[in-house]
């Protein structure tokens, strides 16, 4: 366990924004975090850092994990919460492994990906979550809790909820497959249009990753080269009286229905008919490809891109009458 005081968390975090951390506590072991635990139990956790916007320096403790490690029992997946997300999807792609492809370059570590329930391209991870080991901030005893525990939704399950402050997640098991028959996932268009590119009739797993890696690289900011946490905002979901009047008005809207009948609208088209799309003001913007990406081109500070969100939220609610909901967690 290493700990260190006065420590800036740009680096950290793919914003990249400037924030004083007091104390920040290296973990490696779940030892380590049991340890870190029984001396602050109230800290807040910090993965990859690509989920975070810091508006101001960072009073009190943060927990850094570092837990790494993947393994497999045939076709079991055990991921420790510090890995690389990107490196485990390409992890079981290169073993054979079907299920997360359609995941593949979503910034952040592993232990987010429960909490967030992260999803693209017509996959959420809990389509294959086989279970979460948690550790209690408070008795720090290890715990394994199935996935009709979590209550997975659209981008959210009990840890962001009712969980927030008991549980820290240790490592995700995933149960993937390596059947000849396994059907890959080409629904969404943008992955149909991208293998029909590449004249790729009966595309494989490896063949959707490298579709998948393409488009993402394609259509939005790496992290390394400008400063974002990926999709600010949640698609709102409203219901289907709602989304049909709306269409009366704006047919050109992108909708998709839900499997319990509400709808839901595309929030980066919502942001773009709002002529947020590519705005900047000083070093806070909105990225000139994808509305739902707000960036740091270089020096602006946190409380500027979230006064920049603030205002993008105002005008889609005074437009559409739709509120956004964010993604990204404020510190």
């Amino acid at each position: 366990m290493h700990t260190a005081h006065n420590v800036d968390l740009a680096p950290h975090t793919t914003f990249g924004v400037r924030a004083l951390c007091d104390t920040l506590v290296t973990v490696r072991s779940t030892q380590e975090l049991a340890e870190a635990l029984e001396s602050y139990p109230e800290a807040r956790i910090l993965g990859g850092g690509s989920n975070i916007l810091c508006t101001s320096d960072v009073h009190g403790p943060v927990i850094h994990l570092r837990l790494m490690g993947v393994t497999k029992t045939d076709t079991l997946v055990t991921a420790q919460a510090g890995e690389s997300w990107h490196g485990l999807v390409t992890w079981c792609v290169e073993r054979g492994l079907g299920g997360l492809e359609n995941l593949a370059l979503i910034p952040g570590t592993v232990g987010a990906a429960p909490m967030q329930n992260i999803g693209a391209y017509g996959v959420e991870q809990d389509a294959c979550c086989a279970g979460v080991t948690v550790m209690d901030r408070r008795t720090r005893e290890l715990i394994r809790l199935l996935p009709t525990d979590c209550a997975f939704g659209y981008r959210t399950s009990r840890f962001k909820q009712e969980w927030r402050n008991r549980y820290v997640i240790t490592e995700v098991q995933y149960r993937l497959s390596n059947a000849p028959d396994y059907h890959v996932h080409t629904e969404y268009r943008d992955v149909a249009e991208e293998l029909a590119a590449r004249h790729c009739s009966q595309p494989s797993l490896r063949d959707v990753y490298e579709a998948v890696v393409a488009i993402r690289q394609r259509k939005l900011p790496d992290p390394a080269s400008i400063g974002n946490a990926g999709s600010f905002f949640k698609n709102p979901v409203v219901l289907a009286s709602q989304a049909a009047a709306l269409r009366d008005v704006h047919p050109q809207m992108p909708t998709y229905p839900q499997s319990d009948g509400t709808v839901k609208i595309a929030a980066a088209w919502l942001i773009d008919q709002c002529g947020w799309k590519g705005y900047r003001e000083h070093d806070a913007g909105v990225h000139d490809r994808q509305a739902l990406v707000l960036v740091n081109h270089g020096t602006a500070v946190g409380a500027e891109i979230l006064d920049l969100a603030n205002r993008i939220q105002q005008s889609v609610v005074e437009r559409f009458g739709i509120p956004l909901e964010t993604e990204v967690n404020v510190w």
